[in-house]
């Protein structure tokens, strides 16, 4: 039994093994005048457990920051205490996880200067404000295993709201942290990116229930191991007939839009092209070719300018196509441009256009000024806001299988990524030239690959600077070239896969799991405590 005054979760830390010294050292501040020792300790273990996102993927380092999370807000002595340790261990989290984002600030360092030292510790702390709910949830529940399941269940939940809340930003979720393989990530075409949150939430929990816990690990591990051993085993099928030529032009952003600079850009879209269609002619010489640019690649408006249009697409051969990233504008009677989208533009070899896709989720801050009328002119973007598309839908061409269209962050969302009618492939172009060589366009890049395996289906990416790839429906690596590389990649598109559950079912289907561990919280806590359980609290 738990001694009278013994904190709770001190009897899960001695059957880890722990002297106490660990726990002491977590626990002692949190009551009394030295708890901002205890808020930067949580921050510390908040900004630590970054070390496991892309493109370190130092797993092992969350058996430590989140059992220390765990313990921390569980003996706090006050919910208030609690919700301080939630919300500086998820500042700390966001900031070094986000920490990237100031590249992106330092391209208009002349004019945003004063935000370099603010604005990631300005973003990271409403999103680290979602930590509050498992570390105040978890102390509802019983101490031992049922405490543990309503933290990992309150932890998704965060994170999924976190999705949805002021236009959602679902970044830094924990199951990319298995990212780096294939293998420990096919358990997401059942239970999404969100279920691998919970499972890495669980285990990393798992070792505070002493041998029990490591046992119960090892198996669920060697669970996820077959999972995907089996997914994985399947013979790949035979490729379409297409040759995919994705082109890196590797423009930095702050030279991008200058005018000196625009032709010069231009032209080594239109080469890198020509290099690539030889080498798909060569390679595949029955395929249909498919040249990709990023994100906002032509500095020209390739919708409404035929000449830049005829340039972009003068080295296709007969039959090919062209899709590009390009602003696309609507002018009135004075010629000025009256609203413009982010686009993907469709074209044919004799630069027609035969389509266009216009980005339906806009960045907020990065492409419109929400509350533009309220807030000071130097926080607005620019005179004009980009409207967003009119909805999410399946793009169909000429020898081509129907894709769905994701502009930049668009693929970062679980379960959003389809149009209703499902697509033959995902087409995901980006800019991560803000961004630099940094951890972002790596998260990007895990993000992408696990939309892949949700859905069964290949995704094509094309990045201004990297990473460019393609995966296939379950996020194997077909071709890839690296950050910060000029080139282009050469590779065949892979078929589908029949609809994967998480397909069919969306973001139902790691909410059924949420709702599932809930239960066994709810029930375990209710139930009458055994002996057995007591030395678990």
């Amino acid at each position: 039994m738990t001694k009278p005054g013994t904190p709770r979760g001190a009897g899960l830390l001695r059957r880890a093994g722990g002297d106490g010294r660990w726990r002491a050292a977590l626990t002692r501040r949190l009551d009394g005048p030295g708890f901002w020792r205890a808020l930067a300790t949580a921050f510390a273990l908040g900004a630590a457990t970054a070390l496991a996102l892309p493109p370190l993927h130092m797993v092992p380092v969350l058996l430590l920051t989140l059992p220390g999370l765990f313990i921390m807000a569980g003996s706090a002595p006050t919910a208030r205490r609690a919700a301080l340790v939630g919300l500086f261990w998820g500042w700390g989290f966001h900031v070094a996880g986000l920490h990237w984002l100031t590249i992106a600030v330092l391209t208009e360092v002349e004019r945003f200067w004063w935000l370099v030292p603010v604005a990631v510790p300005a973003l990271a702390l409403p999103l680290g404000a979602f930590t509050l709910l498992p570390a105040l949830v978890m102390r509802l529940a019983r101490p031992g295993w049922p405490r543990m399941l309503a933290f990992g269940a309150a932890w998704v939940a965060a994170e999924m709201l976190r999705g949805v809340v002021f236009t959602g930003f679902p970044w830094n979720l924990l199951g990319t942290v298995w990212a780096f393989a294939s293998l420990p990530l096919q358990a997401a075409a059942w239970i999404g990116v969100h279920g691998l949150s919970l499972a890495t939430v669980l285990l990393a929990l798992a070792p505070l229930a002493g041998r029990r816990g490591w046992t119960t690990a090892g198996l669920a591990l060697l669970g996820f191991a077959a999972i995907g051993l089996g997914r994985l085993w399947p013979q790949e099928p035979e490729p379409e007939p297409v040759a995919l030529v994705l082109v890196q032009g590797n423009v930095a952003q702050e030279a991008k839009w200058r005018e000196e600079t625009r032709m010069p850009i231009f032209r080594r879209y239109i080469d890198l092209t020509a290099g690539g269609v030889r080498t798909a002619r060569q390679e595949a010489p029955e395929s249909r070719i498919v040249a990709v640019w990023p994100e906002t690649a032509s500095p020209f408006l390739l919708a409404s300018d035929p000449q830049a249009a005829a340039m972009a697409t003068a080295s296709l051969p007969p039959g090919a196509l062209l899709l590009a990233g390009s602003v696309r504008a609507e002018f009135g009677a004075d010629g000025r441009a009256s609203r413009v989208w982010n686009s993907l533009v469709a074209l044919d070899a004799q630069g027609a256009v035969l389509d266009a896709y216009d980005k339906v989720h806009l960045v907020p801050f990065g492409e419109y000024t929400p509350l533009r009328g309220l807030l000071p002119i130097r926080l607005v973007v620019s005179a004009l806001d980009f409207s967003a598309g009119p909805a999410r839908r399946a793009i169909s061409l000429p020898g081509l299988p129907s894709f769905g269209g994701l502009i930049c962050y668009e693929v970062i969302f679980p379960g959003a990524v389809t149009p209703a009618v499902r697509p033959g492939f995902l087409l995901n172009i980006t800019n991560d030239a803000w961004f630099g060589v940094s951890a972002g366009p790596y998260q990007h890049l895990a993000t992408a690959r696990l939309r892949a395996v949700e859905e069964g289906l290949p995704l094509v990416r094309a990045a201004q600077t990297g990473i460019s790839a393609v995966f296939d429906a379950r996020g194997r690596v077909v071709a890839r070239l690296g950050l910060a590389e000029t080139g282009v990649v050469v590779a065949p598109l892979p078929k589908p896969l029949p609809a994967t559950p998480f397909a069919h079912l969306g973001l139902w289907s790691p909410a059924i799991f949420l709702v599932l561990v809930s239960f066994l919280s709810v029930w375990g806590s209710i139930r009458r405590t055994s002996p057995r359980d007591d030395e678990l609290s």
